[in-house]
């Protein structure tokens, strides 16, 4: 198989499964037996330290689980999650792990740099990694972190062509819009691949963006999608985890186009135009792989892209036409291939 077709392999064969895909935070756990060994000669003990978003928010933190699960299954690791309801539990959950002998302790998300940062530098004998943090933007740069980071900018750049050839074929406002939990930079790639990338299908199309400042709350983000929507947006893209579900639950009850984030959402109803997904749950278990075969390097990253299958469109709508199908399939090999490079990283 061509690799540069293994980002949209959702869209060209949606009856093979990929690489799997899946996003997530008081101490509730759950464990397996283990028969693999870490490099220190014991069984490999990993820990999931998630967000506030929670295992049921059908994304990031849901995702990151189902790679640890994967690697319980396939690897025969030991695993425990801990959730972390509060912001206040990121450093107590880290400790805690990092108390009881994990082999790796995985971050999820964004909030918890400053959190592993200290933690990671009271335990320098314990591999740390982060999801969506530059390894480079660590307070002090511990040397046993490493960062997980994606290239978000190139499938949301695939999301915005695709929405841009749609909404510009619907001839109604020209209008699209977008929804994020907060202005962080994994959010804003994201968010400003897909602007660039509408734009790049439809040089006319009015683009709209704003902030929930909120991962749970669905009725938040439905708020802010409904006033959107109001203003003319015939596509509305979620970048809020569990709040954005409420995005697209906005799209579904105003007949309007939803696209959804990390995870495949097409399951929530016919209203999902695609998804912009992010292999979280694929980069748990590369991690968990590295420790086990002694290659995990602190002090770096591991940059997951659309060419290593590390993010990826979803599948598309069967009422999209199959000529922008294709249109998007060749935007797709044009990333993979360098042809189409510098996809902006920041929104303004």
């Amino acid at each position: 198989m061509n690799p540069r077709r293994l980002g949209f392999l959702a869209i060209a064969a949606p009856t093979v499964v990929a690489l799997l895909a899946g996003c997530g935070g008081s101490s509730s756990s759950q464990s397996s037996g283990s028969t693999a060994t870490a490099s220190g000669g014991k069984n490999a003990y990993v820990v999931l330290v998630t967000d506030i978003g929670q295992l049921n928010d059908h994304g990031f933190n849901q995702l990151a689980y189902q790679g640890l699960k994967r690697a319980q299954a396939k690897l025969g690791i030991r695993g425990d999650v801990y959730q972390s309801p509060s912001t206040a539990d990121y450093i107590p959950n880290l400790t805690l792990a990092a108390r009881k002998g994990a082999d790796l302790v995985i971050s999820v998300g964004f909030d918890q740099a400053n959190s592993i940062a200290k933690v990671a530098k009271h335990f320098p004998k314990t591999h740390f990694a982060i999801i969506d943090v530059d390894w480079n933007d660590l307070p002090g740069h511990p040397k046993n972190v490493e960062g997980l980071i994606f290239r978000e900018q190139e499938v949301g750049y695939l999301a915005g062509y695709l929405a841009g050839l749609v909404e510009k074929a619907h001839k109604g406002s020209n209008t699209i819009g977008s929804v994020g939990g907060e202005k962080q930079p994994p959010v804003d790639r994201y968010i400003a691949g897909y602007q660039a990338g509408a734009k790049a299908a439809d040089p006319t199309v009015k683009l709209l963006n704003a902030y929930s400042q909120e991962w749970v709350d669905q009725a938040k983000c439905k708020t802010i999608a409904l006033n959107q929507i109001a203003e003319g947006a015939g596509i509305v893209f979620q970048v809020a985890g569990g709040c954005g579900l409420g995005v697209l639950d906005a799209a579904k009850e105003q007949h309007v186009w939803g696209i959804g984030v990390d995870a495949d959402q097409s399951y929530l109803g016919p209203q999902v135009l695609t998804s912009a997904e992010k292999g979280v749950d694929t980069s748990v278990y590369a991690t968990i792989q590295q420790v086990l075969d002694g290659s995990f390097k602190g002090g770096t990253n591991a940059v997951f892209s659309l060419i290593n299958n590390g993010v990826r469109l979803g599948k598309i709508s069967p009422k999209v036409p199959k000529a922008d199908v294709r249109k998007v399939q060749q935007v797709a090999d044009q990333i993979a291939n360098g042809k189409i490079a510098n996809i902006p990283t920041e929104v303004p």
